[in-house]
């Protein structure tokens, strides 16, 4: 009983923060142009964690273009400036991005 008890709350912990951040992602309005496994008019999430996997300053980046926006990284799409989300929340939204398989 304490083993399957154990096994339920480790697999709620493992999934309440990708829940959470895709919540956030749609609270900021990400997903009107994003969607995590599917090109929309922006790249899918996965297909950026892919991109920027190894690069150390990836979170730093992603958050910088969260905020700013940025062009020429996915095609001849402008991503828009997204000045509602504050800096922490960018952060923890591409950490959230980088964090998918």
């Amino acid at each position: 009983m304490k083993h399957l008890l154990l096994t339920l709350v480790l697999a709620g912990a493992s999934s309440a923060p990708v829940l959470a951040d895709q919540a956030l992602a749609s609270d900021k309005h990400c997903m009107g142009c994003h969607a995590v496994n599917d090109k929309k008019v922006g790249p899918a999430f996965k297909d950026v964690a892919t991109k920027y996997r190894g690069d150390k300053n990836a979170v730093d980046r992603l958050a910088l273009k969260i905020r700013q926006g940025g062009a020429g990284a996915w095609g001849p799409v402008t991503m828009p400036p997204n000045p509602q989300v504050n800096e922490a929340d960018a952060k923890k939204l591409a950490n959230w991005v980088l964090g998918l398989k």
